[in-house]
């Protein structure tokens, strides 16, 4: 049994049909890499998995959970938020809040959840040790993306490639089942994409499951286990890297890798 599926998915925007029947399935640990041009609807599906944006069509499993079946009309707003808890997002323009320190970037969503959104009426000591433990776990993430040192700095003080990293220590704060990049690089000048491509290399292990949108082919290549190339709302073509890079099948495949390739920045 796969550890995500995802069957079935249709996403239109008024009468532009942006998603045309979406079908893969990863197993644990696993990294997807989904690849295509502009406006082939490889963003709208990360979002849609995040549940950004609700699918008008489709079926979401976990573990051979069903978490989302779009049929179902009646989910709230908090249900949409609880079901969201399972994927980390790491946006293209970092998202961070620019009043906050880094520490408390990674640490609030942590808060607002344990503290904010515990069930029980919590005392101020049980309140102080929540916190503590928030406090250190943010720490060790901020030393896992290299940025230990910047903990009291806030987000105007820091990179483009920092801030991406403060956004990754932030969506693995929350423990998602699987991690989703969209064009994690997209806004980074070139010196410094690799320091974030080189963060998420570092993330890939046996039970950290992750989905990333990019257009970085390289990136791509040496370390998706799968990889989906998209092309006008469908996937074109799917398989191990060695098969959509080495041995592309779609002629639409084909001539994007050329012109990637050609031109990697674009």
């Amino acid at each position: 049994m796969a550890f995500l599926e995802i069957k079935d998915i249709y996403k239109s925007f008024g009468k532009t049909e942006v998603l045309k029947g979406i079908d893969f399935t990863l197993e644990k640990g696993e990294v997807l890499a989904i690849i295509g041009s502009s406006g082939s609807g490889k963003t709208t599906l990360c979002r849609c998995i995040n549940f950004l944006e609700r699918p008008d069509r489709g079926v979401f499993l976990i573990d051979g959970e069903e978490i989302f079946n779009a049929e179902d009309k009646a989910y709230t707003d908090k249900q949409i938020r609880e079901k969201r808890l399972h994927f980390g997002m790491v946006f293209q323009s970092f998202n961070l809040f620019p009043q906050y320190t880094v520490l408390k970037n990674v640490s609030l969503a942590q808060e607002l959840m344990r503290i904010d959104g515990s069930e029980k009426k919590l005392s101020a000591a049980e309140k102080a040790e929540i916190r503590a433990d928030i406090d250190a776990n943010s720490r060790k993430l901020l030393d896992m993306v290299g940025l230990s040192e910047k903990t009291d700095s806030y987000p105007c003080e820091l990179s483009g490639g920092q801030q991406q990293r403060v956004a990754i220590a932030r969506a693995l704060a929350m423990k998602p089942d699987i991690l989703c990049f969209d064009e994690p690089t997209s806004a980074l000048d070139p010196e410094l994409t690799g320091e974030v491509l080189r963060v998420i290399r570092e993330l890939k292990t046996s039970d950290r499951t992750m989905i990333v949108v990019t257009h970085e082919m390289n990136f791509a290549r040496s370390v998706a286990d799968k990889v989906i190339f998209m092309a006008d709302g469908v996937i074109e073509e799917i398989g191990t890297p060695d098969e959509v890079f080495g041995d592309p099948k779609s002629e639409k495949t084909k001539a994007f890798l050329e012109k990637s390739l050609e031109n990697p920045l674009a």
